[in-house]
């Protein structure tokens, strides 16, 4: 049996492969992926390549279930994450598994012994429901709560131009040139969005691709986003992010 560990912390990978080893020395470990770059582009190869994934679902560069929206994935999968607020008895159902952290020996153990008793008929009604389990419907919010003074107030995702920050503090503006300070990271505000409506360009901004009104081709390759609401500083997107930009742009 050949396993893709798809992690992007350096301990955690240590850790579940050395359980692995312990609980069966002849599967063999084929290799590591950090982000969902990473793992796009060695799933998308087509030599070697797993018969079981154990996939953390927060990754480097945002959430693994961005992986779904950009390929096709063939490869029975067991979920792993140290937060709880997913389906968890959805995934237990109707995939191998799905295993909370820190993970121990005997979970890893169970995932695997499952996953030997799948036959072909089983493995392919697991990757047919896989792609329901992972909608967007079931994962994304449509509104976020923005604390003020005493107050949670709610604000709708549509009316959300873009998120920015600096020195530490982010911001979240929104059609009409309305701002709020929202204490979460660029980071995980970015995994929790619909990866089809926001994109963060560049270290300081996540932007809505319904508030983008136009793109400027930079005298450097670097594109230039105008958005319909005013912004703190001109938005670019790098030469080596403009392609990604463009090809999100059309999705």
């Amino acid at each position: 049996m050949k396993i893709l560990i798809v992690e992007d912390e350096t301990v955690a990978y240590t850790n579940l492969k050395k359980i692995v080893y312990e609980i069966d020395p002849e599967i063999e470990v084929i290799g590591n992926t950090e982000s969902v770059k990473q793992t796009v582009k060695r799933l998308r190869e087509t030599t070697n390549l797993p018969d079981l994934i154990f996939m953390d679902i927060h990754l480097s560069d945002g959430s693994a279930f961005n992986i779904f929206n950009l390929i096709t994935v063939e490869i029975p999968i067991v979920f792993t994450t140290a937060y709880d607020e997913y389906a968890i008895e959805a995934f237990k159902v109707n995939s191998i598994d799905y295993l909370l952290k820190p993970i121990e020996l005997e979970e890893v153990r169970r995932a695997l012994d499952k996953f030997k008793k799948f036959n072909k008929q089983d493995i392919t009604q697991y990757l047919s429901v896989l792609p329901q389990l992972i909608s967007p419907q079931d994962r994304y919010p449509e509104k976020i709560l923005i604390p003020v003074n005493d107050k949670l107030i709610p604000i709708a995702l549509d009316n959300v131009s873009c998120f920015y920050t600096t020195d530490e503090k982010t911001t979240v503006i929104l059609r009409g040139n309305k701002h709020y300070p929202y204490k979460k990271t660029l980071d995980s505000i970015a995994q929790s969005l619909n990866p089809k409506h926001f994109l963060r360009v560049n270290k300081q901004h996540i932007v809505a691709k319904k508030s983008i009104l136009s793109i400027t081709i930079w005298f450097d390759s670097r594109l230039m986003i105008t958005l319909d609401t005013e912004t703190p500083e001109r938005i670019f997107v790098s030469k080596n992010k403009a392609a990604e930009f463009k090809q999100w742009m059309t999705l």
